[in-house]
């Protein structure tokens, strides 16, 4: 390959990688939200929304739980637990053009799961998936007590996968709200591989379910490709063999002490594997949620990123006598490596003394920071000829598209 032909191609690549750091929770695909989802490992994963088909038309097996899943009564910790569940309900409305040019409206429903975490003097505020709610005209939440109520978009955060939604205490019942309560958040970052996991949610639109199983990984990697934006994304989830259902997004994935420890959010679908669910652990989830309800906007706080398009120059490093790493093609005009004075031309090789040989493993040195940190990058700079090593301190800035 000539250098011409290098070059050229970092020029058609650049516009595509988007390098920044997921902190946890992808989120993950929906049918209609995300497209081409897929382990590390090769499979293929899909959103819980009511709806979902799997990739490549391979039709959707129910999720069993697995031999070993839990044998104790939970049946008290549920019942305290459900509460703080909701259904959601979205309606979405498509034009549809027919063979003559005439264009007709078709509405659909879908159907999500929602967590009450929050309220105020005037709101409840509930957690979902941002795949429940995106491209929806209405939405209706309905809690344990099968009462119904109007909710709206307090806030979502796509590149993680979360939303908040809103509904007016004038809206509901004394009765309902004696009914309802908080969730109890625990802390995910004390879940162990092997204990217990409950999920509730809106399994296939028929109402609140429970499946039972246990945590199987912690911190799996999980990349999906951004529907609006056409990034790779990369997750950390936790895996459970909980059975994750169509409609089971954005319900609860508790412990046996009743704590939220994660927002069920996919499946792992293939015909030959059962019992491969993901959730977005709480430890993700909190502070995105918490700006959610406080600045009710659109965001993607909680995804710091360092602001380049790069290109991995792994294959073409000894050819050219270039380091191996990331080649910075863009800097993202306002962000922390704008500000931090890389250049273009340079060539990350490490963060925090980690090595760096690709984008993807630029992005997993980042997944476990928060916007605001601030992170040691080495470059290597071309300077009359030779690449000069440099540590560039970069404060990380929130991704803001």
């Amino acid at each position: 390959m000539s250098k011409h032909n290098f070059f050229t191609k970092i020029t058609k690549c650049a516009a595509l990688a988007l390098v920044f750091g997921v902190v946890g929770g992808t989120a993950f695909s929906g049918a209609n939200y995300f497209l081409g989802s897929y382990l590390k490992a090769d499979g293929k994963t899909e959103a819980a929304a009511e709806g979902g088909t799997a990739i490549d038309g391979e039709k959707i097996l129910p999720t069993s739980t697995a031999k070993g899943a839990v044998s104790m009564d939970i049946s008290g910790v549920v019942e305290e637990a459900m509460p703080s569940v909701v259904a959601i309900t979205g309606m979405t409305q498509q034009e549809i053009l027919s063979f003559f040019g005439q264009g007709r409206t078709i509405e659909s429903e879908s159907s999500g799961s929602g967590i009450l975490v929050d309220k105020d003097e005037k709101y409840l505020y509930i957690a979902t998936n941002n795949h429940v709610v995106e491209k929806t005209n209405a939405l209706t939440v309905q809690f344990s007590d099968d009462t119904t109520a109007p909710a709206t978009v307090r806030g979502t955060a796509p590149s993680n996968d979360l939303a908040v939604v809103q509904v007016a205490l004038s809206d509901l019942s004394e009765e309902t709200l004696n009914t309802i309560k908080i969730a109890s958040m625990g802390d995910s970052e004390k879940v162990a591989v092997g204990d217990p996991a409950i999920a509730i949610g809106n399994a296939l639109g028929y109402g609140q379910s429970v499946t039972t199983g246990v945590i199987s990984a912690l911190g799996r990697e999980v990349t999906f490709q951004d529907e609006a934006t056409g990034q790779a994304i990369m997750s950390r989830l936790i895996q459970t063999d909980a059975a994750i259902n169509p409609g089971n997004s954005g319900g609860a994935l508790i412990n046996t002490d009743g704590e939220v420890i994660g927002i069920n959010s996919s499946k792992y679908s293939d015909t030959d594997v059962e019992g491969m669910g993901f959730a977005i652990p709480t430890a993700t989830a909190g502070p995105i949620l918490e700006d959610l309800i406080e600045n009710g906007k659109t965001t993607t706080t909680g995804t710091p990123y360092l602001g380049i398009y790069g290109v991995d120059v792994e294959e073409e490093a000894g050819q050219y006598n270039m380091p191996s790493g990331v080649y910075v093609a863009q800097i993202v005009k306002g962000s922390g490596a704008q500000k931090a004075g890389i250049v273009p031309g340079s060539i990350i090789t490490k963060v925090n003394e980690e090595e760096v040989s690709s984008m993807d493993e630029l992005k997993s040195c980042l997944s476990g920071c928060k916007v605001g940190d601030t992170v040691t990058v080495t470059v290597q700079v071309l300077n009359n000829g030779e690449y000069v090593e440099q540590e560039v301190p970069v404060t990380l800035t929130a991704q803001t598209e």
